[in-house]
Protein backbone atom coordinates (compact mmCIF):
# COMPACT_ATOMS: atom_id res chain seq x y z
CA UNK A 1 0.00 0.00 0.00
CA UNK A 2 1.35 3.57 -0.96
CA UNK A 3 1.95 5.82 2.11
CA UNK A 4 -1.05 7.72 1.12
CA UNK A 5 -3.38 5.08 2.16
CA UNK A 6 -4.05 3.81 -1.32
CA UNK A 7 -3.71 0.19 -2.93
CA UNK A 8 -0.36 0.49 -5.38
CA UNK A 9 -1.10 0.37 -9.25
CA UNK A 10 0.73 -1.34 -11.97
CA UNK A 11 -0.21 0.38 -15.67
CA UNK A 12 1.26 -1.19 -18.50
CA UNK A 13 1.77 -0.18 -21.93
CA UNK A 14 2.83 -2.73 -24.37
CA UNK A 15 4.65 -1.41 -27.42
CA UNK A 16 3.04 -3.72 -30.71
CA UNK A 17 5.35 -4.87 -33.46
CA UNK A 18 8.73 -5.17 -32.08
CA UNK A 19 10.37 -1.64 -31.13
CA UNK A 20 13.47 -0.95 -32.58
CA UNK A 21 15.60 -0.70 -29.15
CA UNK A 22 19.11 0.29 -30.75
CA UNK A 23 17.31 3.67 -32.06
CA UNK A 24 15.47 3.99 -28.70
CA UNK A 25 17.80 3.92 -26.47
CA UNK A 26 20.95 4.88 -28.65
CA UNK A 27 24.64 3.85 -28.52
CA UNK A 28 26.09 7.29 -29.42
CA UNK A 29 29.53 6.71 -28.55
CA UNK A 30 30.03 3.13 -30.45
CA UNK A 31 31.51 3.20 -33.94
CA UNK A 32 30.05 -0.38 -34.64
CA UNK A 33 26.51 1.30 -34.15
CA UNK A 34 27.10 4.23 -37.28
CA UNK A 35 28.64 1.33 -39.09
CA UNK A 36 25.44 -1.14 -38.54
CA UNK A 37 22.80 2.16 -38.84
CA UNK A 38 24.17 3.87 -42.31
CA UNK A 39 20.78 4.80 -43.28
CA UNK A 40 19.03 4.88 -40.19
CA UNK A 41 21.48 6.24 -37.59
CA UNK A 42 20.77 8.91 -34.92
CA UNK A 43 23.34 11.24 -34.90
CA UNK A 44 25.34 12.41 -32.06
CA UNK A 45 23.99 16.08 -31.98
CA UNK A 46 20.50 14.98 -32.09
CA UNK A 47 20.69 12.11 -29.06
CA UNK A 48 18.59 13.38 -26.02
CA UNK A 49 21.89 12.04 -23.76
CA UNK A 50 21.74 9.84 -21.03
CA UNK A 51 25.42 9.61 -19.99
CA UNK A 52 28.39 9.59 -22.18
CA UNK A 53 27.73 6.40 -23.75
CA UNK A 54 23.83 6.42 -24.35
CA UNK A 55 20.81 8.49 -25.13
CA UNK A 56 17.30 8.59 -25.72
CA UNK A 57 15.51 8.54 -29.43
CA UNK A 58 15.35 12.75 -29.92
CA UNK A 59 11.50 12.38 -30.26
CA UNK A 60 11.30 11.10 -26.32
CA UNK A 61 11.80 14.70 -24.79
CA UNK A 62 8.84 14.46 -22.24
CA UNK A 63 10.42 11.14 -21.19
CA UNK A 64 13.48 12.47 -20.79
CA UNK A 65 12.39 14.90 -18.81
CA UNK A 66 10.59 12.13 -16.25
CA UNK A 67 14.21 10.64 -16.68
CA UNK A 68 15.76 14.07 -15.67
CA UNK A 69 13.60 13.98 -12.48
CA UNK A 70 14.80 10.58 -11.56
CA UNK A 71 11.33 8.92 -11.79
CA UNK A 72 12.08 6.34 -14.80
CA UNK A 73 14.42 3.18 -14.77
CA UNK A 74 15.97 2.34 -18.23
CA UNK A 75 16.58 -1.77 -18.16
CA UNK A 76 19.02 -2.31 -21.05
CA UNK A 77 18.85 -5.76 -22.89
CA UNK A 78 16.26 -7.14 -21.74
CA UNK A 79 15.10 -10.41 -23.28
CA UNK A 80 14.97 -14.05 -22.63
CA UNK A 81 17.06 -17.39 -24.11
CA UNK A 82 16.49 -19.01 -26.98
CA UNK A 83 14.47 -16.24 -28.68
CA UNK A 84 11.95 -16.26 -31.16
CA UNK A 85 12.00 -13.19 -33.30
CA UNK A 86 7.87 -14.49 -34.38
CA UNK A 87 5.62 -11.72 -32.96
CA UNK A 88 3.28 -13.90 -32.01
CA UNK A 89 5.57 -16.46 -30.06
CA UNK A 90 7.67 -13.96 -28.41
CA UNK A 91 4.42 -11.51 -27.13
CA UNK A 92 3.03 -14.60 -25.97
CA UNK A 93 6.30 -15.69 -23.72
CA UNK A 94 6.05 -12.12 -22.83
CA UNK A 95 2.39 -12.69 -21.48
CA UNK A 96 2.67 -15.94 -20.11
CA UNK A 97 6.17 -16.67 -18.90
CA UNK A 98 6.78 -19.86 -20.38
CA UNK A 99 9.34 -19.79 -23.36
CA UNK A 100 9.51 -23.13 -23.38
CA UNK A 101 5.70 -24.12 -24.41
CA UNK A 102 2.52 -22.47 -25.35
CA UNK A 103 0.93 -21.18 -22.30
CA UNK A 104 -2.88 -20.62 -21.15
CA UNK A 105 -2.41 -18.10 -18.14
CA UNK A 106 -1.19 -14.84 -18.32
CA UNK A 107 1.10 -13.45 -15.93
CA UNK A 108 -1.21 -10.24 -14.79
CA UNK A 109 -4.01 -12.50 -14.99
CA UNK A 110 -2.07 -14.83 -12.20
CA UNK A 111 -1.63 -11.58 -10.45
CA UNK A 112 -5.27 -10.60 -10.78
CA UNK A 113 -5.83 -14.37 -10.01
CA UNK A 114 -3.83 -13.50 -6.10
CA UNK A 115 -5.13 -9.77 -5.78
CA UNK A 116 -8.86 -11.02 -5.80
CA UNK A 117 -9.11 -14.87 -5.20
CA UNK A 118 -12.76 -14.82 -4.56
CA UNK A 119 -13.58 -12.69 -7.62
CA UNK A 120 -15.12 -9.96 -5.52
CA UNK A 121 -14.53 -6.83 -7.90
CA UNK A 122 -14.72 -7.38 -11.64
CA UNK A 123 -12.37 -5.10 -12.22
CA UNK A 124 -9.48 -5.73 -10.65
CA UNK A 125 -8.25 -5.29 -14.23
CA UNK A 126 -9.27 -3.45 -16.66
CA UNK A 127 -7.67 -3.06 -20.54
CA UNK A 128 -8.09 -0.94 -23.09
CA UNK A 129 -8.08 -1.73 -26.78
CA UNK A 130 -9.40 -4.15 -29.16
CA UNK A 131 -9.53 -7.84 -27.53
CA UNK A 132 -7.87 -9.05 -24.48
CA UNK A 133 -4.10 -9.23 -24.39
CA UNK A 134 -3.06 -12.63 -23.61
CA UNK A 135 -0.94 -11.39 -20.25
CA UNK A 136 -4.73 -10.89 -18.90
CA UNK A 137 -6.14 -14.23 -19.86
CA UNK A 138 -6.63 -16.82 -16.51
CA UNK A 139 -9.52 -19.02 -15.97
CA UNK A 140 -11.92 -17.69 -13.73
CA UNK A 141 -10.18 -14.29 -13.43
CA UNK A 142 -12.51 -11.43 -15.14
CA UNK A 143 -10.82 -8.83 -17.02
CA UNK A 144 -13.20 -5.48 -18.73
CA UNK A 145 -11.69 -5.00 -22.01
CA UNK A 146 -12.92 -1.48 -23.14
CA UNK A 147 -12.77 0.72 -26.59
CA UNK A 148 -14.42 3.22 -25.18
CA UNK A 149 -15.71 4.05 -21.71
CA UNK A 150 -18.73 6.33 -23.22
CA UNK A 151 -20.16 3.33 -25.14
CA UNK A 152 -18.38 0.41 -23.63
CA UNK A 153 -20.52 -2.71 -22.56
CA UNK A 154 -22.54 -5.79 -23.37
CA UNK A 155 -26.55 -5.61 -23.91
CA UNK A 156 -26.05 -2.37 -21.96
CA UNK A 157 -29.17 -0.54 -23.79
CA UNK A 158 -31.32 -3.58 -21.89
CA UNK A 159 -32.68 -2.29 -19.02
CA UNK A 160 -33.73 -4.40 -15.70
CA UNK A 161 -31.61 -6.94 -14.49
CA UNK A 162 -34.41 -9.68 -15.27
CA UNK A 163 -34.61 -8.71 -18.87
CA UNK A 164 -30.70 -8.49 -19.35
CA UNK A 165 -30.59 -12.28 -17.74
CA UNK A 166 -32.82 -13.72 -20.42
CA UNK A 167 -30.82 -11.85 -22.99
CA UNK A 168 -28.23 -13.97 -21.81
CA UNK A 169 -29.88 -16.79 -21.68
CA UNK A 170 -30.69 -16.54 -25.14
CA UNK A 171 -27.21 -15.68 -26.23
CA UNK A 172 -25.94 -19.17 -24.04
CA UNK A 173 -28.50 -20.94 -26.45
CA UNK A 174 -27.74 -19.22 -29.73
CA UNK A 175 -24.05 -21.15 -28.97
CA UNK A 176 -24.60 -24.28 -27.15
CA UNK A 177 -24.86 -26.11 -30.82
CA UNK A 178 -21.26 -25.23 -31.60
CA UNK A 179 -19.53 -25.45 -28.58
CA UNK A 180 -22.03 -27.75 -26.74
CA UNK A 181 -22.70 -27.24 -22.49
CA UNK A 182 -21.39 -27.75 -18.96
CA UNK A 183 -18.30 -26.31 -18.23
CA UNK A 184 -17.76 -23.91 -21.63
CA UNK A 185 -21.20 -22.69 -21.27
CA UNK A 186 -20.75 -22.02 -17.33
CA UNK A 187 -17.63 -19.73 -18.58
CA UNK A 188 -20.08 -18.16 -20.89
CA UNK A 189 -22.87 -17.28 -18.94
CA UNK A 190 -20.32 -16.06 -15.88
CA UNK A 191 -18.07 -14.06 -18.39
CA UNK A 192 -21.38 -12.66 -19.75
CA UNK A 193 -22.53 -11.83 -15.99
CA UNK A 194 -18.94 -9.99 -15.13
CA UNK A 195 -19.26 -8.11 -18.49
CA UNK A 196 -22.04 -6.63 -17.64
CA UNK A 197 -21.63 -6.28 -14.08
CA UNK A 198 -18.55 -4.13 -15.59
CA UNK A 199 -20.19 -1.87 -17.65
CA UNK A 200 -22.57 -0.79 -15.06
CA UNK A 201 -19.92 0.05 -12.61
CA UNK A 202 -17.22 1.58 -15.08
CA UNK A 203 -20.48 3.83 -16.51
CA UNK A 204 -19.35 6.25 -13.59
CA UNK A 205 -15.77 6.79 -14.27
CA UNK A 206 -15.93 9.50 -17.41
CA UNK A 207 -18.91 11.39 -15.08
CA UNK A 208 -16.34 11.15 -12.19
CA UNK A 209 -13.17 12.29 -14.07
CA UNK A 210 -12.40 16.17 -14.24
CA UNK A 211 -8.80 17.40 -15.31
CA UNK A 212 -7.41 20.08 -16.67
CA UNK A 213 -4.93 17.95 -18.69
CA UNK A 214 -5.34 18.03 -22.25
CA UNK A 215 -3.95 14.23 -24.22
CA UNK A 216 -3.48 14.26 -27.53
CA UNK A 217 -6.19 12.95 -30.20
CA UNK A 218 -4.59 9.65 -31.18
CA UNK A 219 -5.26 6.12 -30.00
CA UNK A 220 -2.51 6.13 -27.63
CA UNK A 221 -3.60 9.53 -25.66
CA UNK A 222 -7.33 8.64 -25.46
CA UNK A 223 -6.53 5.12 -23.70
CA UNK A 224 -4.28 6.90 -21.33
CA UNK A 225 -7.24 8.93 -20.52
CA UNK A 226 -9.42 6.12 -20.39
CA UNK A 227 -7.00 4.61 -17.67
CA UNK A 228 -6.63 8.23 -15.71
CA UNK A 229 -10.49 7.62 -15.42
CA UNK A 230 -10.80 4.57 -14.43
CA UNK A 231 -8.09 4.80 -11.62
CA UNK A 232 -9.50 8.03 -10.57
CA UNK A 233 -13.00 6.89 -10.27
CA UNK A 234 -11.40 4.52 -7.39
CA UNK A 235 -13.31 1.81 -8.27
CA UNK A 236 -10.50 -0.55 -7.08
CA UNK A 237 -8.49 -1.61 -10.04
CA UNK A 238 -5.34 -2.58 -9.53
CA UNK A 239 -4.05 -3.92 -13.09
CA UNK A 240 -4.50 -1.51 -16.01
CA UNK A 241 -3.25 -2.27 -19.63
CA UNK A 242 -3.37 -0.93 -23.05
CA UNK A 243 -1.17 -1.21 -26.03
CA UNK A 244 -0.21 0.55 -29.55
CA UNK A 245 -1.37 0.57 -32.46
CA UNK A 246 -1.70 -3.04 -33.66
CA UNK A 247 2.34 -4.09 -35.30
CA UNK A 248 2.78 -0.12 -35.37
CA UNK A 249 6.45 -0.49 -33.96
CA UNK A 250 6.97 -3.44 -36.88
CA UNK A 251 9.34 -1.14 -38.46
CA UNK A 252 10.75 -2.57 -41.48
CA UNK A 253 10.64 0.40 -43.93
CA UNK A 254 10.15 3.88 -43.19
CA UNK A 255 11.59 3.74 -39.93
CA UNK A 256 12.94 7.03 -39.64
CA UNK A 257 9.58 8.73 -39.80
CA UNK A 258 7.09 5.86 -37.99
CA UNK A 259 9.66 5.38 -35.09
CA UNK A 260 9.94 9.62 -34.47
CA UNK A 261 6.13 9.55 -34.67
CA UNK A 262 5.22 6.67 -32.51
CA UNK A 263 7.84 8.00 -29.37
CA UNK A 264 6.35 11.26 -29.79
CA UNK A 265 2.62 9.59 -29.23
CA UNK A 266 4.31 7.40 -26.78
CA UNK A 267 6.19 10.22 -24.90
CA UNK A 268 3.58 12.73 -24.73
CA UNK A 269 0.87 10.24 -23.63
CA UNK A 270 2.87 9.21 -20.69
CA UNK A 271 3.78 12.44 -19.56
CA UNK A 272 0.25 13.70 -19.70
CA UNK A 273 -0.70 10.70 -17.60
CA UNK A 274 1.95 11.22 -14.81
CA UNK A 275 1.05 15.24 -15.08
CA UNK A 276 -2.76 13.40 -14.74
CA UNK A 277 -1.83 11.58 -11.78
CA UNK A 278 -0.09 14.19 -9.97
CA UNK A 279 -2.66 16.80 -10.45
CA UNK A 280 -4.88 14.40 -8.88
CA UNK A 281 -2.71 13.77 -6.20
CA UNK A 282 -2.17 10.07 -6.88
CA UNK A 283 1.23 9.69 -8.36
CA UNK A 284 2.86 8.20 -5.70
CA UNK A 285 0.64 4.23 -5.73
CA UNK A 286 0.94 3.92 -10.16
CA UNK A 287 4.01 2.51 -11.17
CA UNK A 288 4.04 1.99 -15.38
CA UNK A 289 6.14 -0.55 -17.28
CA UNK A 290 6.81 -0.05 -20.96
CA UNK A 291 7.40 -3.61 -23.12
CA UNK A 292 8.19 -4.58 -26.78
CA UNK A 293 8.09 -8.33 -27.95
CA UNK A 294 11.66 -7.69 -29.06
CA UNK A 295 14.00 -5.67 -30.81
CA UNK A 296 15.33 -5.09 -33.91
CA UNK A 297 18.58 -6.45 -36.18
CA UNK A 298 21.89 -4.75 -35.71
CA UNK A 299 21.88 -3.13 -38.84
CA UNK A 300 19.14 -1.22 -40.69
CA UNK A 301 18.15 -2.83 -44.12
CA UNK A 302 18.39 0.56 -46.10
CA UNK A 303 15.16 1.87 -45.09
CA UNK A 304 13.90 -0.03 -41.78
CA UNK A 305 15.19 -3.08 -39.57
CA UNK A 306 13.79 -5.91 -39.12
CA UNK A 307 12.92 -8.50 -36.41
CA UNK A 308 15.37 -9.23 -33.77
CA UNK A 309 15.71 -10.15 -30.00
CA UNK A 310 17.56 -7.82 -26.74
CA UNK A 311 16.05 -4.33 -26.14
CA UNK A 312 14.86 -2.43 -23.92
CA UNK A 313 11.93 -1.73 -21.38
CA UNK A 314 11.21 1.41 -18.94
CA UNK A 315 9.38 1.24 -15.63
CA UNK A 316 7.62 4.79 -14.57
CA UNK A 317 6.97 6.24 -11.33
CA UNK A 318 7.22 8.87 -8.57
CA UNK A 319 8.68 6.17 -6.15
CA UNK A 320 10.78 4.44 -9.18
CA UNK A 321 14.79 4.65 -8.45
CA UNK A 322 15.30 6.11 -11.70
CA UNK A 323 18.76 5.34 -13.82
CA UNK A 324 19.74 2.41 -16.09
CA UNK A 325 19.76 -0.53 -15.42
CA UNK A 326 21.20 -4.09 -16.66
CA UNK A 327 24.50 -3.65 -19.20
CA UNK A 328 23.80 -2.72 -22.69
CA UNK A 329 24.22 -5.50 -25.59
CA UNK A 330 27.54 -5.47 -26.66
CA UNK A 331 27.92 -4.27 -30.47
CA UNK A 332 31.00 -6.43 -31.43
CA UNK A 333 30.79 -8.14 -34.55
CA UNK A 334 31.39 -11.43 -32.44
CA UNK A 335 29.09 -11.10 -30.04
CA UNK A 336 26.00 -10.51 -32.19
CA UNK A 337 23.57 -13.69 -31.99
CA UNK A 338 23.03 -15.43 -35.16
CA UNK A 339 25.39 -12.64 -37.34
CA UNK A 340 23.05 -9.55 -36.53
CA UNK A 341 21.10 -9.78 -33.18
CA UNK A 342 21.78 -8.28 -29.68
CA UNK A 343 22.40 -10.60 -26.43
CA UNK A 344 19.74 -9.81 -23.79
CA UNK A 345 21.70 -9.16 -20.59
CA UNK A 346 18.50 -9.30 -18.27
CA UNK A 347 15.76 -11.95 -18.61
CA UNK A 348 12.31 -10.19 -18.74
CA UNK A 349 10.96 -11.99 -15.80
CA UNK A 350 13.60 -10.27 -13.43
CA UNK A 351 12.16 -7.29 -14.33
CA UNK A 352 8.05 -9.02 -13.23
CA UNK A 353 9.61 -10.29 -10.68
CA UNK A 354 10.49 -6.86 -8.89
CA UNK A 355 7.45 -5.46 -9.85
CA UNK A 356 5.21 -7.97 -8.28
CA UNK A 357 7.50 -8.44 -4.70
CA UNK A 358 8.38 -4.93 -4.95
CA UNK A 359 5.48 -3.15 -5.41
CA UNK A 360 2.37 -5.05 -4.97
CA UNK A 361 3.80 -7.60 -2.45
CA UNK A 362 3.35 -11.01 -3.97
CA UNK A 363 5.13 -14.05 -4.53
CA UNK A 364 6.34 -13.45 -8.23
CA UNK A 365 7.34 -17.35 -8.23
CA UNK A 366 4.25 -18.57 -9.35
CA UNK A 367 3.23 -16.24 -11.45
CA UNK A 368 6.47 -15.60 -13.70
CA UNK A 369 7.86 -19.21 -13.24
CA UNK A 370 10.64 -19.70 -10.96
CA UNK A 371 13.16 -17.42 -9.13
CA UNK A 372 14.48 -14.36 -11.04
CA UNK A 373 17.18 -12.06 -9.32
CA UNK A 374 15.15 -8.65 -8.48
CA UNK A 375 16.48 -5.36 -9.80
CA UNK A 376 16.70 -2.27 -7.41
CA UNK A 377 14.52 0.32 -9.10
CA UNK A 378 11.81 -0.33 -6.63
Amino acid sequence: MASNGRERVIVVLSLSGGNDGLNTLVPYTNSNYYDYRPTLGISEDQVLRIDDEVGLHPSMTELKDIYDQGNMAIIQGVGYPNPSRSHFRSMDIWHTCEPDKIGDEGWLGRAIRELDPSTENVLTGVNFGRGLPRALVCPGVPVASVGNLETYGLLTGISGEDNRSQALEVFSRMYAPAIGSGPVMDYIWETGRAALKGADILKVAPERYSSSVEYGNYAMGQSMRGIAQVHFAELGTRVLYTTSPYNAFDTHANEAGDHARLWRQVSESVSDFYDDLREHNQGEEVIMLLFSEFGRRARDNGGGTDHGTGSVCFVIGDEVKGGLYGEYPSLNEGDLEDGGDLLHTVDFRSVYATMLERWIGLDPAPIVGGTFEQMDFL
